[in-house]
């Protein structure tokens, strides 16, 4: 072998050994590099973790002082979403109980669900009546429901609402419009409701009460309204398109309440989801609005209904704007008819709903009622009348115990569950709650019901009694007992209410027991007002020879 090649292997030779010896040294520094790295990626999940341990436990000590857990960005939203999962009403219950009767709720950061939550009594009257022009209903609610409400007396504040509900309450105390109301609410429970429910108590079928109420009363109010008859209560119980239409209205402008404002706008212009069923319910109800005013205006113009009739849009027809001098538009007369609508067709059936699924559990309140019924009765003159007993006007005043039945039924279950107004001027409730202007404030009246410090260690149980002193019926403060508001905005139609509720009642009771269908789930609705989620479905059982 030449030196030459002797020489070349050698170099080549260490050349190798230091190729290894290189990769032998190299090892360890990826070893570390790995290792360096790993450390960073466990110090990391270590800091984040902590981070996360920390937020969870600062949000929820908050629960303690605030009421709800308020987490970063999302606010106080993951406990508003568990609440709808469930009863809604008694999550808040819970909350305000525990909050002694205030709370502040923290929306997302970016939407409009910051609000101020309230059932003590104390702040009620506060914003109800002594600071009653610092509280209107305010844009966000008027924005909400303008296009099912518009301008009408439900929606309206200011000089809009003084002027509706100064005519409607000259209206509702007159005694042509007492006679209408007491004349229709006899027609409809004879000649419709009650042989309603004879055919289910013949035929031994079930039958959901509530729907047959909600009929009851839409008939009624759109008499008084409109003085037109839908006919919802006729035989066979029809689908009648507006009745349908106004339901779906309301429902859909509920679910404005629980979407961020920016999300039902946009949902609106594209005529999204909810969005395109409100837009398609408002237009039928816009439709027969428009077609009854076309109606009662040639009826007008012909002067055969003039002095006849006493109905809400006979009456807003012959006024004129204060302000302009001219008669009012058909736009603001369909607004009036459409609030008064909403007013009177939910509250009086939803509240009978749970009344009558109340007394299904306490026998004893039912007992009392028909007591007291036949005491009344036997008190008439026994001239000989032909047909069914029907009860008088004045029979019906002199039911205390069934006022009674019917308030605490309200107290639990208020046909209005809660209600919104917003602050004009910074304030402080008279429990020392800063009021900030433009905050939104919701008072909880279901959850009133519910408060022993109002109501006594007993508030969750149905006791009539309660409402008694010597036997007669006696109210409560409107600032304690909310079902009907308070204040300016004191409800015009309670005396109403509580005579069609109490004539209803007892024109059914004193013929059946109604017997709710065991299993039968009874929930609330999340609604404007308190349906019952899947209606009451009842069998009718008859009393027995009593026409």
């Amino acid at each position: 072998m030449s030196p030459s090649s002797s020489n070349n292997m050698t170099s080549s030779s260490s050349s190798s050994g230091d190729l290894a010896a290189g990769g032998s040294q190299l090892a360890p520094s990826g070893r570390q590099y790995m290792m360096s790295s790993s450390f960073l990626e466990i110090q990391t999940l270590e800091i984040l973790m902590a981070v996360i341990v920390f937020v969870a436990i600062h949000s929820l000590r908050q629960r303690k002082r605030q009421g709800l857990p308020v987490w970063p960005l999302v606010g106080m939203l993951p406990s508003l979403i568990a609440g709808l999962q469930r009863n809604m009403y008694e999550w808040i219950s819970d909350v305000l109980c525990a909050q002694n009767g205030t709370f502040t709720f923290e929306g997302p950061w970016f939407t409009n669900l910051k609000c101020i939550v309230t059932s003590d009594p104390r702040n009620l009257e506060h914003l109800l009546k002594t600071k009653f022009h610092n509280f209107p209903k305010g844009d966000y609610f008027r924005d909400t429901v303008q296009d099912l409400l518009g301008n009408g007396i439900f929606n309206a504040d200011d000089q809009t609402w003084q002027r509706q509900r100064k005519t409607a309450s000259i209206e509702f105390h007159s005694a042509k419009f007492r006679q209408l109301t007491t004349e229709s609410l006899v027609e409809l429970v004879h000649a419709r409701l009650l042989p309603v429910l004879k055919q289910a108590a013949d035929q031994c079928v079930d039958i959901d009460l509530q729907d047959v109420l909600l009929r009851l009363t839409f008939d009624n109010v759109c008499m008084i309204a409109f003085g037109v008859d839908p006919g919802c209560l006729s035989p066979g119980l029809p689908e009648i398109p507006f009745a349908k239409a106004f339901e779906d209205a309301t429902q859909a402008t509920l679910l404005r309440f629980i979407t961020p404002t920016l999300i039902w706008k946009a949902m609106r212009y594209a005529e999204l989801g909810f969005e395109k069923t409100l837009k398609s319910s408002i237009k039928r109800v816009d439709e027969f609005a428009e077609q009854v005013i076309r109606t009662r205006k040639k009826e007008l113009e012909n002067q055969n209904m003039n002095n006849s009739r006493s109905d809400l849009l006979t009456v807003f027809m012959g006024l004129k704007d204060e302000q302009s001098g001219e008669p009012f538009s058909d736009k603001f007369l369909r607004d009036i008819c459409v609030n008064f609508i909403l007013a009177g067709r939910d509250t009086s059936s939803v509240a009978l709903s749970w009344f009558f699924w109340l007394l299904d559990q306490n026998q004893t309140v039912e007992d009392r009622i028909l007591e007291e019924m036949h005491t009344i009765i036997g008190q008439r003159n026994y001239e000989t009348t032909a047909g069914p007993l029907i009860f008088r006007a004045e029979e019906v005043k002199k039911m205390d115990y069934l006022q009674a039945a019917l308030s605490e039924a309200l107290r639990l279950y208020p046909s209005v569950p809660v209600d919104h107004k917003e602050v004009v001027e910074d304030d402080v409730f008279p429990d020392g709650t800063k009021l900030r202007k433009g905050t939104k404030i919701i008072y909880a009246i279901y959850a009133m019901g519910r408060m022993e410090a109002i109501w006594g260690k007993d508030c969750r149980e149905y006791k009539p009694e309660r409402w008694l002193r010597e036997g007669r019926f006696m109210s409560e403060s409107a600032y304690k007992f909310t079902a009907f508001n308070g204040g300016p905005r004191l409800c015009l139609g309670k005396d109403f209410a509580y005579y069609q509720m109490k004539f209803a009642a007892a024109s059914i009771l004193y013929r059946y027991r109604v017997n709710v269908v065991q299993n039968h789930p009874v929930l609330p609705k999340l609604a404007l007002t308190m349906y019952m989620k899947h209606g009451l479905k009842v069998k009718l059982c008859s009393r027995g020879g009593i026409n």
